[in-house]
């Protein structure tokens, strides 16, 4: 089966194209006189000619552009955390979700990666190759231009390493960030994905990167927070001032001293009873 070479429809990423016909394989999605092959394992049920369709795009096995109704774990341009299922003389294979692997070669690799790990992979297209691949050297994917991005913006985060300062992040998608050790209420691990806040954006155009908000809304984020415990506990938690700090961070994932506070602005407000053995939430009704 022929396959016309795509120059408009973009390799790596998601289509909106039209069902042009049917044939054996398949049906033939295109646009602008381009087609491209959606197999039959992935058709979906009752698909008519003249329906459009949003597709994932990609070459196969054999080198051809075809087309998937299957999502990838990530698309030209993400970063993404992708586990290494296969090895080869050549690189090593990812699981991104589809039914062919995404392909790292050894120059994209950072060190030999190992069978079985997980690490975040920077997803892009081989322009001598038109094929997607992925890359573990983080560094030339990111975006340094950072002009645009101002303190105290709310941005959110990917965890792709540590360094003796913390942890690394990926930021909104496309900077680098460090989270430094003291600002992180938790341990970070590679791939996880949360909410931050921009702290400071440096002369190399990296992000300092805090998780918690300051001021009055960082105060009114941990009594929030000590609020729902509270509440998901049964209206009681066996919390004091005189807690152990590691206790207080592993119940709520707030330091000892927005806890204090928290709690002692829930009980100026009577909203709790302080209690030897903890804190007890007051009726609400």
């Amino acid at each position: 089966m022929d396959y016309a070479r795509c120059m408009s429809i973009p390799i790596g990423r998601y289509s909106t194209l039209e069902v042009m016909r049917e044939a054996e394989a398949g049906v033939y999605l295109g646009r602008d006189g381009e087609e491209l092959l959606l197999p039959n394992r992935v058709v979906p049920e009752g698909i008519e000619l003249g329906q459009t369709l949003r597709v994932f795009v990609y070459k196969d096995s054999e080198d051809r552009p075809i087309a998937t109704t299957k999502e990838p774990k990530a698309v030209v341009g993400d970063f993404a955390l992708l586990e290494v299922v296969d090895l080869s003389p050549h690189g090593a294979f990812l699981d991104w979700g589809l039914d062919k692997d995404l392909f790292a070669p050894f120059k994209e690799q950072h060190r030999r990666l190992v069978l079985g790990e997980r690490l975040v992979f920077a997803v892009s297209l081989d322009e001598r190759t038109d094929r997607v691949i992925a890359s573990s050297q983080l560094r030339t994917f990111f975006d340094y231009d950072v002009s645009e991005v101002q303190a105290d913006d709310e941005v959110e985060l990917l965890v792709y390493d540590h360094n003796e300062l913390g942890a690394l992040v990926v930021v909104d998608g496309r900077h680098t960030g460090l989270v430094y050790r003291g600002e992180a209420s938790r341990e970070l691990r590679v791939g996880d994905e949360l909410s931050g806040y921009v702290k400071l954006v440096r002369p190399d155009n990296k992000l300092d990167i805090r998780l918690q908000r300051t001021g009055r809304d960082a105060i009114d984020d941990a009594t929030q927070a000590l609020l729902d415990a509270l509440r998901e506990a049964g209206g009681f938690l066996p919390l004091h001032d005189k807690s152990p700090p590691e206790e207080i961070r592993a119940r709520l994932s707030l330091s000892k001293k927005a806890f204090k506070r928290a709690l002692g602005g829930l009980y100026k407000a009577r909203r709790v009873e302080l209690r030897p053995d903890g804190v007890k939430l007051r009726d609400e009704g």
